[in-house]
């Protein structure tokens, strides 16, 4: 029945940093599918590379490195605002596909100094310098970020708490600088911009997909969550549905500031319906994709005699006389005159059509091939030869009348034409 409905999608509470809602009339599936785009292929921006000057802290230089990682930035329509370093032109960083922060506390009093996400400071990259990029040719980027874009998130809000790297005491100090990049949380968690997305359907579980562990009563030990509410409770009587499934979600999503709640599910949605689209066009058969891009050669496209396969090769390219891989129709394609074969089970046959090809029809060309026979045709993989005075493919014996046997290494002149040539 969900099946025939559109689905629905309804907020419950929206804030600043998490949105909760309801979505109905979708399958499980998509449903579990989108949760799982949200906290992993949405971009953002992250600290990447991190360049320690001066650390003096009882903590060492990777341990700040990854602690300064998983400090979100500001994100707001990171897809347009920044390229992938893989997709830039530069040779290592750039305005393009990075931007710069600086870490430069030092503690000068007695007191210990919490240094936090507040003391990053967006440095570059600046035009002139050293990896500032002139070459790069239609990069409107830089347009589309807004003031705050690749800032630590809360940085110069009073009410945001920062979030604390290391602690100093008096003498201590660190200088570094660092590379933030543009990447998604299948890479790496700290590009992810959910902190936490909550996910349940079937409250009641009528379905039965979760089994509970008690000891004495599983009502009493596992209650109920606040979804509940929103669906019937079931009878004790009542019989179990087999062809149930599940049609109303509820999803809590909770950002880390990076972005914001709309923007991870606007931007997830267009991320799941790309993926699909993909998908689609990639099961979709060779000639719908040949037609899309305007001709080729399909595939499926069959020679003049009904004899066709992969690749077939047109009729006005194809030779009379037998040959190898280069002179007919290749995996299956026929030959234009009679007296010509193909390569992968081709022969003058108008019924040669490669791979269930008959006995007349095998590997072996009637003047050439793979170790081909002459004579009035070859049968395959060693067999004997159709008629008098041909020798089998593959080594096989000779025939009455026309020389000894010739295999792989020891062509007869009338098979020069072929592969050992």
């Amino acid at each position: 029945m969900s099946q025939d409905l559109e689905p629905i999608v309804r907020i419950r509470e929206l804030k600043r940093d998490r949105v909760n809602f309801v979505l109905e009339n979708v399958d499980l599936a998509f449903a579990n599918s989108f949760r799982r785009v949200m906290m992993a292929d949405i971009p953002t921006v992250a600290i990447d590379i991190v360049e320690v000057e001066t650390n003096t802290s009882v903590l060492p230089d990777e341990f700040i490195a990854h602690r300064l990682g998983m400090v979100p930035l500001n994100s707001h329509n990171c897809d347009e605002g920044m390229r992938y370093t893989r997709d830039c032109t530069c040779l290592g960083w750039c305005q393009f596909c990075a931007v710069e922060l600086s870490l430069d506390v030092a503690c000068n009093e007695s007191v210990t100094m919490d240094v936090t996400s507040a003391h990053l400071d967006l440095i570059g990259p600046r035009p002139g310098g050293q990896n500032w990029n002139d070459e790069a040719d239609g990069g409107d980027e830089l347009g589309k970020r807004d003031a705050n874009f690749g800032l630590p998130v809360g940085k110069d809000d009073p009410t945001a708490p920062p979030i604390l790297i290391c602690k100093l005491r008096k003498g201590q100090a660190i200088k570094l600088r660092c590379i933030a990049k543009k990447g998604i949380a299948k890479e790496h968690a700290k590009w992810s911009p959910c902190s936490a997305v909550a996910f349940e359907y079937d409250p009641h579980n009528k379905l039965r997909h979760t089994t509970y562990w008690y000891e004495t009563n599983a009502r009493a030990e596992w209650p109920l969550s606040e979804n509940a509410k929103e669906e019937e409770e079931p009878r004790d009587d009542e019989p179990y549905d087999y062809n149930a499934k599940a049609n109303r979600f509820y999803l809590d999503v909770e950002t880390d500031g990076s972005l914001g709640p709309q923007e991870v599910v606007m931007k997830g949605l267009q991320e799941l319906q790309t993926k699909l689209a993909n998908l689609i066009l990639g099961l979709k058969p060779e000639p719908e994709i040949d037609a899309l891009q305007g001709g080729g050669l399909s595939v499926n496209q069959q020679g003049p005699n009904g004899a066709g396969g992969l690749g077939a090769i047109p009729p006005a390219q194809t030779h009379s006389a037998a040959a190898g891989w280069s002179q007919s129709g290749g995996w299956g394609g026929s030959p234009a005159a009679p007296g010509g074969a193909s390569a992968w089970g081709g022969a003058a046959s108008p019924r040669a059509a490669g791979w269930g090809a008959t006995p007349a029809q095998s590997w072996s060309s009637p003047a050439g091939g793979s170790g081909g026979a002459s004579g009035g045709g070859a049968t395959g993989w060693g067999g004997s030869p159709a008629a008098g005075g041909g020798a089998g493919a593959w080594g096989a014996g000779s025939g009455s009348g026309s020389g000894p046997a010739s295999g792989w290494g020891s062509p007869s002149p009338a098979q020069m034409n072929g592969w050992n040539t």
